[in-house]
C-alpha cells in the first residue's frame, strides 16, 4: 500500500527511528522542579498580579459612562496618555491571557496543533514555554504537543510552513498542512532523542520481542492494548509503531499505520517493556518454538538494514517533497484512535485487514482483479443489473414485449460470465447500505436542528467507520456522530451506523465517488463540491479507465437519488447502465454551449430560492430536481481557449452542484483547481493534496463486459417468441427419477442424504441450494463469498467443499455428484434435482413440448406442476443467511412462472366452460404471486362466467380494498366497467 509521506522543515535531515533499540523514557530531574516552580511563579505574577496591580493603581480600563462624542472633545492630557497606556496593557495582558488557555489546553489534550492567538507571536512562545516548563513534572514534553519540539526556533519560523503550504493549495485542506508541520516535528524531536540513545542498549539482550495473537472470539490484539499490558500506558503504543513502521513482517507486508496490524505479526518492543508473553534473546527461549525464533531472529536483524534502507528512502521522497517547495499540504488520512474504555469491547469488528475478505483470497482464480478491489462499484453495478434484469422480465410476462412470457434471463459467457462472477465476489451491498443510511441520517439531524450541511471535500471509509473531511470546521456533529482526528474531521461508527434506519430525506451528497486507496482506507471524492476543475493526466487508457470507473459508480451507486453525469470523449456505450443518469455529447463545442445554459439556470434557481448554494436548499422544503449534481466527465483534452471557458463555468460550480473531471495528456490545463495524475501502474497521484491511491479502474475489457450484461438484460435485446428454453430440463418420466430431491419452492427440504451433523449442516445446505439455482455453475470464490460475506480463508472453503462431496457422494457409476467444470466452477450432476427445475421443466414440456399437440397432456403437466407450488423460495430459511438472494433475481421469476402456469392452466379449464376449476387453479397461484394483476383479471373473467353478479361483487370489494390508496391498476379498473357496469355503486353500498 502506499505510505503517506509528512514533509517537514528538516525532513531532510531528521534521523528515523528504525532500529531495533530500545525507547527511553526521559527521567525528570531536580532541574525540572525549578523550572517548574519558576514558571508557576512567573504565571501566576503575570495571570494575578499584573490585572490585581492594575486595578489597584490604575483602576479597570472601561470608563463608567459611555459618551464617545464627549470624550472626543476633551483636552489631551496626561491622565488622558496614561489612560490610553493602561488600556494597551489591559489588552496585553488579555492576549498573554488567551495565550496560555490556548496552550494549556492542546498541551493537556495532546491532540493537534495549538491554535495561533492573532497578532501574539512572542506572547505565544513565551506562553508556550511557561505551560511546557510547568507541566514538565508530569510527563515527557515531547508528549504534550507535537509543536514542543520546535521551542528554540522563533514563532515566525515555525509558521513558515503553514503559510507556504496555503498559498500553495487550491483551496482544500489547508488547514491540515500546519497540523503536519507539526506532526513531522514532533516524529524528528523522538527520532533524534532515540539517536542519541548510548549504543550499548542496541545489543540484542536489551531489546524484547511481541508476536500478534491471533484473535479470541471477536477480539483482535491492538497496538493501544499491547503498549497498556506491557508498557503501562496504551498511549505509548505511538513507540511501538516507530520502532516497527515499515519493516518487513514474516508475512511479507509492512506495519503503515498503527491501527491495523495482523496476528502473526512480529513488534520490537521498547526497551522497558515487561511481560510474560514477550521474547527476550529469542535464540535462548525454549519456550518458543524454532520457527517463531527463527522469525523473530530474522526480524531483528533487519532492523538496521531496514532503517537504513527505509531512511534513503525516505529521504529521497523527502528531498522530492523539499525541492518542489516543501510547504505542500497533505490530505489527512483518518486515524483511528485506540479506546481505552473496556465497556464497549464487545462493539469492535475486525478489521479488514484481519479477517479474509473476499478480494484478499490467494487467488483470484482469473476473475478480473479490477472489480474484486471495487465493493462500492461492484455492489452498484450488481443491483442496477438486477433490476434492469426483473425490469425484462416483468415488461417480458406482460407482453409488452413481442408477445414473449416467461422469459428466462440471458446466461452470460467468457468475459462477461467472469465480470458477472467478480460483481458477485467483490461487491459490499452493507457498505453501500451504511454508507447511504449514515449520510442521510445526518442530513436529517441537521436539519432537524436547522442547521445547513457543511461542504465535504471527501470520505473515507476506514476499518469499517466513515470519516467526512470537511472544508472548514463546522461546529460539533450532531449525535452519534463524532469529531474525528480535527475539527475538520466528522466520524461515525460502525457500530453507530448499523443503528440508522431508512428516513426520508434528500441524499446530502450524491457526488461522492470511488478513486481507490491509501493503506486500507477508501477515498470517496466529492466532486460537486471542488472549487473548480479537478485534472486528470497521464497516459490516454490509464486515463480511460478512471474515467469509466467514475461514471459507472456514478451512474449505479446507491447513494444517490438523482444526478446527471455528462460524458464527452468517451463512453457512449456506458450510457446501456443508467440512460436515466447518463448522456454523452458529441464533442466540446456542444458541452459548453449546454453547461453556459444550465450555470445561467441554476444561479437563477438559487437566488429566485434564496439559497447559497445547492446543500441549503438539497434537503429542505424545496427538493427540486434543479439541485440535483451535474457531474461532467470530459475525457477529451480541451483546446487552451476551451479550458478557459470550461474554467470560468467551474468558478462558481461547488455552490451549484455541478462538477468538472477534465482529462489532459500533458498534465498542464489552464484553470485547473485540483490536479491528478494516473501511471501505468495504476496509481492515482495529487502531490497537492498529499495524495497517492491504488487507483479504482475499470479497464476497457471489463468495460466492455459489464455493457454487455447490461445490454443482454435490456427487454428489447433479444429474439421475440413465447419464450427462452431454461438452463437445465428435467427426465419427468418414471425412468428420471433423481437420487437427491430438494425441495426449494417452500420450506427446504431434501431428500435422498442423511442430515450432516454438527454446526455445518446449514452451511451445507445454503452451498447446495446455490448450486441448484445456478446448474450453470457457480465460481468458488462466488460461493465462498455467497456464505462467509465478511470473507474466509482458502483453506476453511475447501474444508467446506470436501465435506460437501462427501455428502453428496456418488453416482452408480462412481462419478461425484459434485463436479468441477473446464472453467473451474462447480456443478452438479443430473442425479441431483430440484423441485424448481422440476416445476420450469413441467411448464416448458407443457407449453413448449408435448403439451403442445395433446390438450390431455398440457392438462396433467399443468395441474402437476402447479401441485409443486408450496410457498415462497425457501420459507422457512433462518434469519441472517441466504443473504445472497438479494443478488438473484430466482425471487422475481419464481412468481411469474408460477403465475404463467396459473394463466396455462386456468385457460385449460375455461376452454370446457369449467369456471370453478379455472377459479380454483388461479386461487392456487396466486398463494404464491398475489401481487401478479393478470391472475386478479383472469380471475375476475372467470368469477364473471359464473354469471353471479354477488360473488363478482365481493371479488370486486376486494381488489378495492387490497389495493389501498393507490387505487385500482387502469386495466383492472377498465375490465372492471366492462365486466360490471356498476361496480363502483355496489362496492360502495357494501361498505
Amino acid at each position: 500500500m502506499p505510505r503517506r509521506r509528512s514533509p517537514s522543515p528538516s525532513s531532510s535531515t531528521a534521523p528515523r527511528n528504525r532500529t531495533p533499540q530500545p525507547v527511553r523514557v526521559r527521567q525528570r530531574t531536580f532541574g525540572d522542579f525549578v523550572k517548574a516552580f519558576l514558571a508557576f511563579v512567573a504565571l501566576a505574577v503575570l495571570l494575578v498580579g499584573v490585572p490585581a496591580a492594575l486595578a489597584m493603581t490604575a483602576g479597570w480600563p472601561f470608563p463608567e459612562t459611555f459618551e464617545p462624542m464627549e470624550w472626543l472633545r476633551q483636552d489631551i492630557s496626561v491622565s488622558t496618555f496614561l489612560g490610553i497606556l493602561t488600556f494597551v496593557v489591559w489588552l496585553a495582558w488579555a492576549q498573554f491571557t488567551a495565550c496560555v488557555l490556548v496552550e494549556m489546553k492542546a498541551a493537556l489534550s495532546g491532540v493537534g496543533v495549538p491554535g495561533r492567538v492573532p497578532g501574539a507571536g512572542p506572547s505565544q512562545l513565551l506562553a508556550r514555554q511557561l505551560v511546557a516548563a510547568l507541566l514538565l513534572v508530569g510527563a515527557t514534553a515531547a508528549s504534550f504537543t507535537p509543536s514542543l519540539a520546535q521551542l528554540g526556533q522563533t514563532y515566525d519560523d515555525n509558521q513558515r510552513p503553514t503559510v507556504a503550504a496555503a498559498q500553495q493549495t487550491p483551496g482544500l485542506f489547508a488547514q491540515q498542512s500546519e497540523q503536519a508541520a507539526g506532526a513531522a516535528a514532533a516524529v524528528a524531536e523522538q527520532a533524534s532523542h532515540t539517536e542519541a540513545t548510548p549504543a550499548a542498549a542496541k545489543k540484542q539482550g536489551d531489546t524484547k520481542f511481541y508476536r500478534i495473537q491471533p484473535p479470541e472470539g471477536r477480539h483482535h490484539d491492538s497496538l493501544w492494548e499491547i503498549a497498556e499490558r506491557h508498557l503501562g500506558d496504551g498511549r505509548r503504543y505511538k513507540e511501538i509503531f516507530e520502532l516497527n513502521k515499515d519493516r518487513v513482517q514474516p508475512d511479507g507486508s509492512r506495519l503503515s499505520e498503527a491501527s491495523l496490524i495482523r496476528p502473526g505479526w512480529i513488534m520490537e518492543m521498547p526497551g522497558d517493556a515487561r511481560g510474560g508473553d514477550l521474547v527476550e534473546m529469542p535464540d535462548d527461549a525454549p519456550e518458543v518454538s524454532p520457527e517463531v525464533r527463527q522469525q523473530i531472529s530474522d526480524y531483528a536483524r533487519t532492523g538496521d538494514g531496514a532503517s537504513g534502507g527505509g531512511d534513503q528512502a525516505q529521504g529521497g521522497d523527502q528531498a522530492q517533497d523539499s525541492g518542489s517547495g516543501g510547504g505542500a499540504a497533505h490530505v489527512d488520512l483518518p486515524r483511528q484512535r485506540p479506546a481505552p474504555e473496556t465497556g464497549h469491547a464487545d462493539l469492535r469488528r475486525p478489521a479488514p485487514d484481519q479477517v479474509a475478505t473476499p478480494a484478499q483470497d490467494s487467488s483470484s482464480f482469473g476473475l478480473p482483479e479490477a472489480l474484486l478491489t471495487a465493493p462500492l462499484l461492484a455492489a452498484g453495478l450488481l443491483g442496477a443489473l438486477g433490476h434492469r434484469r426483473r425490469q425484462a422480465l416483468w415488461q417480458s410476462a406482460f407482453a409488452g414485449i413481442g408477445g414473449r412470457r416467461g422469459m428466462e434471463p440471458p446466461t452470460p459467457t467468457g468475459d462477461a460470465l467472469d465480470v458477472q462472477d467478480a460483481l458477485l465476489v467483490g461487491a459490499d451491498p452493507e457498505g453501500v447500505r451504511l454508507l447511504d443510511r449514515s449520510l442521510r441520517g445526518l442530513a436529517a439531524s441537521l436539519a432537524a436542528e436547522s442547521r445547513p450541511l457543511p461542504t465535504v471535500y471527501a470520505a473515507w471509509m476506514s476499518n469499517g467507520d466513515l470519516h467526512l473531511q470537511l472544508a472548514q470546521p463546522s461546529g460539533k456533529p450532531p449525535s452519534p456522530w463524532q469529531l474525528g482526528q480535527d475539527q475538520t474531521f466528522w466520524m461515525l461508527a460502525r457500530a453507530d451506523a448499523e443503528a440508522y434506519e431508512d428516513v426520508d430525506t434528500a441524499a446530502p451528497y450524491p457526488g461522492l465517488v470511488s478513486l481507490g486507496t491509501m493503506d486500507d482506507s477508501r477515498l470517496l471524492l466529492n466532486l460537486e463540491s471542488v472549487p473548480g476543475i479537478v485534472s486528470l493526466s497521464g497516459r490516454e487508457e490509464d486515463r480511460a479507465a478512471v474515467f469509466a470507473s467514475v461514471a459507472a459508480e456514478l451512474a449505479t451507486n446507491g447513494w444517490s437519488d438523482r444526478m446527471t453525469i455528462t460524458l464527452v470523449g468517451f463512453g457512449e456505450d456506458l450510457t446501456a447502465l443508467a440512460p436515466s443518469r447518463l448522456r454523452h455529447l458529441d464533442g466540446i463545442e456542444a458541452l459548453i454551449e449546454t453547461m453556459e445554459a444550465e450555470t445561467r439556470q441554476r444561479r437563477g434557481a438559487l437566488g429566485a430560492a434564496g439559497h447559497d448554494s445547492v446543500l441549503t436548499g438539497r434537503t429542505g422544503p424545496a427538493r427540486h430536481t434543479r439541485w440535483a449534481p451535474h457531474l461532467v466527465l470530459l475525457a477529451a483534452e480541451p483546446s487552451p481557449e476551451d479550458a478557459m471557458t470550461l474554467a470560468e463555468l467551474a468558478a462558481d460550480a461547488s455552490r451549484l452542484g455541478i462538477g468538472y473531471l477534465v482529462g489532459t495528456g500533458s498534465g498542464d490545463l489552464p484553470g485547473a483547481a485540483w490536479e491528478m495524475e494516473i501511471t501505468a501502474e495504476g496509481r492515482l497521484l495529487a502531490p497537492l493534496l498529499g495524495l497517492e491511491l491504488d487507483a479504482q479502474l475499470l479497464p476497457a475489457a471489463q468495460q466492455r463486459a459489464v455493457v454487455e450484461l447490461f445490454t443482454d438484460a435490456d427487454p428489447e435485446h433479444g429474439p421475440d417468441g413465447p419464450g427462452t428454453t431454461p438452463p437445465f430440463l428435467v427426465d419427468i418420466s418414471e425412468q428420471g427419477r433423481p437420487a437427491v430431491y430438494a425441495r426449494l419452492v417452500g420450506s427446504y427440504e431434501i431428500i435422498g442424504l442423511e442430515t450432516p451433523d454438527g454446526e455445518r449442516s446449514a452451511l451445507l445446505h445454503e452451498a447446495l441450494a446455490l448450486l441448484l439455482l445456478h446448474r450453470e455453475g457457480v465460481h468458488p470464490r462466488v460461493l465462498s463469498s455467497a456464505l462467509w460475506p465478511r470473507g474466509v480463508t482458502d483453506d476453511v472453503r475447501e474444508a467446506l467443499l470436501d465435506r460437501l462431496r462427501d455428502w453428496l457422494g456418488t453416482d452408480p457409476d462412481g462419478t461425484p455428484r459434485l463436479r468441477t467444470d473446464d472453467a473451474g466452477r462447480l456443478t452438479l450432476a443430473k442425479s441431483v434435482v430440484s423441485d424448481l427445475d422440476v416445476l420450469r421443466s413441467l411448464y416448458h414440456e407443457a407449453t413448449q413440448g408435448k403439451g403442445v399437440d395433446s390438450r390431455a397432456v398440457r392438462g396433467r403437466l399443468l395441474t402437476d406442476a402447479l401441485v409443486l407450488v408450496r410457498g415462497p423460495l425457501l420459507a422457512d430459511r433462518p434469519e441472517g443467511r441466504y443473504r445472497w438472494l438479494t443478488h438473484e433475481i430466482v425471487d422475481a421469476q419464481l412468481p411469474l412462472l408460477v403465475a404463467d402456469t396459473g394463466l396455462a392452466l386456468a385457460e385449460f379449464h375455461m376452454e370446457k366452460n369449467r369456471a370453478e376449476k379455472a377459479i380454483e387453479a388461479l386461487n392456487a397461484a396466486l398463494r404464491t404471486a398475489p401481487a401478479d394483476e393478470r391472475l386478479w383479471n383472469e380471475l375476475l373473467r372467470a368469477t364473471h362466467a359464473l354469471d353471479d353478479p354477488e360473488r363478482l361483487t365481493a371479488l370486486a370489494s376486494d381488489l378495492v380494498t387490497r389495493s389501498g390508496a393507490r387505487g385500482l391498476p387502469p386495466r383492472t379498473e377498465a375490465l372492471l366497467d366492462e365486466l360490471l357496469p356498476t361496480w363502483r355503486d355496489a362496492v360502495a353500498a357494501a361498505g
